[in-house]
């Protein structure tokens, strides 16, 4: 990849990981499906109105709206719910870590999609390093018998899943306009989303001036700020390669979580975020080209 991506892919893991952050602030005043649901709302808006200040046209096939709509909900709608749910049991820094898992789960995901990027060796064996990182952040959940952060992490790896099907489900639609396509999938997000939340949790209550902060900073910044460069740079730099933005993610949410929330992270549980990143590593095949380096000719 160009520098330029890789500079994208970085400020773009730095805000979302930020993002586990504002759910950390988010849950304490509202339910997790409302914290989708203003996410993807105010996303929604705010990728509308970017597409009408860059005066971009709008798709008028009802079939294409539908499609996007529904990979909204399996983007956005799905995943931005599990993860602040599991932010209930686990701080925001270990669940920006085990997000990092997400290029490993496209990883395979591509590896059996018709037409996706086959896995070679290494990638396998990056994948396989990666869910040993995972382990090792399970194991204080299961010597201390907590079953509420062994389903919390379930949740996040679930949402990683998520991702990782999206992913691949958007190298279909490179021909439409990126902000047509975010504006579109958030507005189904959304869609979905609100009925589900004022069914299941009621109107949402929000006093704290930080949680009206949060939901700005989540639904403006993370979603549609980002969104705008995210939807330009993967179809050149591809499901997998994008993935990455869960290295730099776990690194932000983890600085900010202990700083500012008071949130703890345990050695071990570095150790497993190590470990992930080593598997990451192997997937971008970096490991094998300094290999191969050092070999003597």
């Amino acid at each position: 990849m160009s520098l330029r991506d890789w500079f994208l892919i970085v400020l773009l893991g730095a805000i979302w990981g930020c993002s586990f952050v504002f759910n950390a602030i988010l849950i304490r005043e509202i339910g997790p499906l409302w914290v989708t649901s203003l996410r993807v709302g105010i996303g929604a808006i705010g990728c509308w109105v970017f597409l009408m200040a860059l005066r971009k046209p709008v798709p008028r096939d009802p079939k294409l709206w539908l499609q996007l709509g529904a990979l909204g909900v399996i983007a956005y709608a799905i995943p931005f719910a599990l993860f602040p749910l599991a932010q209930a049991h686990l701080a925001s820094g270990i669940a920006a870590i085990i997000n990092a898992l997400t290029p490993m789960v496209t990883a395979i995901v591509s590896h059996f999609w018709i037409g996706g990027e086959k896995a070679t060796r290494t990638k396998f064996t990056g994948v396989f390093i990666g869910f040993v990182g995972a382990a090792i952040l399970v194991s204080p959940a299961l010597s201390s018998g907590g079953s509420s952060q062994i389903w919390a992490i379930a949740a996040c790896l679930g949402a990683t899943l998520c991702y990782a099907l999206s992913l691949n489900i958007t190298r279909s639609y490179k021909h439409v306009e990126p902000t047509a396509f975010a504006s579109i999938a958030l507005t189904g997000a959304a869609l979905v989303a609100i009925p589900v939340a004022f069914f299941a949790e009621g109107v949402p209550v929000m006093t704290r001036p930080e949680t009206w902060g949060a939901a700005l900073a989540i639904g403006l910044l993370s979603t549609a700020f980002t969104f705008q460069i995210m939807y330009r740079i993967l179809p050149r730099v591809g499901p997998t390669n994008f993935a990455t933005t869960t290295f730099i993610a776990p690194i932000s949410a983890l600085l900010i979580g202990v700083t500012a929330l008071g949130e703890t992270v345990l050695p071990i549980q570095v150790l497993g975020m190590l470990v992930i990143f080593f598997g990451l590593l192997f997937i971008d095949g970096r490991i094998r080209r300094m290999w191969r380096v050092g070999q003597p000719g």
